[in-house]
């Protein structure tokens, strides 16, 4: 069974994508979301762009539990 990439219906602040990234590598979502935060503060505002852009491409989750 391939793994896929979706939105998390468990893990949302905005639009799940952080959270769906974090359930992806197993890896705890505070973490992604300080990453997320550090490149946003290093950067030009590009990953708000890219966090958009991943909201609309992804599809949710269908697992609720």
């Amino acid at each position: 069974m391939s793994k896929k990439l979706y939105r998390s219906n468990r893990d949302v602040m905005l639009a799940g994508v952080l959270g769906g990234l974090a359930e992806y590598f197993n890896v705890d979502s505070t973490w992604v979301r300080l990453a997320f935060v550090v490149i946003l503060l290093f950067t030009a505002g590009m990953p708000i762009f890219l966090y958009i852009a991943a909201a609309i491409i992804i599809p949710k989750s269908d697992v609720y539990n």
